[in-house]
């Protein structure tokens, strides 16, 4: 019998926001075991908000901690396991604003999340999707409306790139790497314009980081779905 989940939940309205960066930027957070993963040559940093729907942990319910917002900032990973390549993300920042929240991610998965107050506005015709986070005595946002009609991503294209990694990886507090599968169905995708970043990034990120989030290359919204996360499982620690 498979394991059960750790997590279980809806993502929806998902809205990503893309930067092509140096690969020596992000190469310093790449677990052992991983390499940085590219499309068409290009390493790319995304700004990811959307919200956390009937959310459980083991199967339960956990009382005013079901349905939230995050906001994460990921870089892209591969990792090849015989004949398969995991196709991975990993988390630079996350951002959600339950506290209880942050503790068990960073005590489970030792990932790098933060609690803050956190909303969200999603709606209109054609659909507009906003997060918004408090820091230093500020709201931040993030904002974007759809563009056209929902549809399946291209084979090869940047958004398939983008939202279809299924694994997921973490450096440990003694350098080693935990593995976890994040399964969902491809999502529909909405092209992205009117996008606004009002948010001081060098605070939240750091100045180099931030530096490169001066000019996004691609936005896009994502209608989002049912996923479930496995329990974390250790990778062998490799001699040094």
């Amino acid at each position: 019998m498979a394991d059960r989940p750790f997590l279980t939940a809806e993502w929806r309205n998902l809205l990503m926001v893309n930067y092509a960066v140096e690969p020596t930027l992000l190469e310093p957070h790449v677990p052992a075991g991983t390499g940085l993963d590219m499309h068409q040559g290009t390493c790319y940093l995304s700004l990811v908000a959307f919200q956390f729907r009937n959310t459980r942990l083991l199967g339960m319910t956990i009382p005013f901690h079901h349905t939230f917002e995050e906001m994460n900032l990921r870089c892209y990973v591969r990792r090849q396991v015989g004949g398969e390549t995991r196709r991975a993300v990993v988390f630079i920042r996350e951002v959600v604003p339950r506290r209880a929240i942050a503790l068990v991610a960073r005590a489970v998965y030792n990932e790098p999340y933060i609690a803050l107050p956190m909303r969200s506005r999603i709606g209109g015709e054609p659909l507009r999707v906003e997060y918004s986070w408090r820091l230093g005595g500020l709201w931040h946002s993030v904002a974007a409306s759809a563009a056209g009609a929902a549809a399946a991503t291209a084979e090869g294209s940047q958004e398939q790139f983008i939202t279809e990694h299924y694994w997921g990886y973490t450096r440990q507090r003694d350098g080693g790497t935990i593995e976890y599968r994040v399964e969902h169905p491809p999502w529909r995708v909405w092209p992205a314009d009117r996008v606004q970043l009002d948010a001081d990034l060098e605070r939240l990120y750091g100045p180099a980081l931030a530096r490169a989030m001066t000019s996004a290359t691609s936005a896009f919204i994502a209608d989002g779905s049912a996923v479930s996360v496995s329990r974390p499982r250790r990778l062998p620690m490799v001699p040094t």
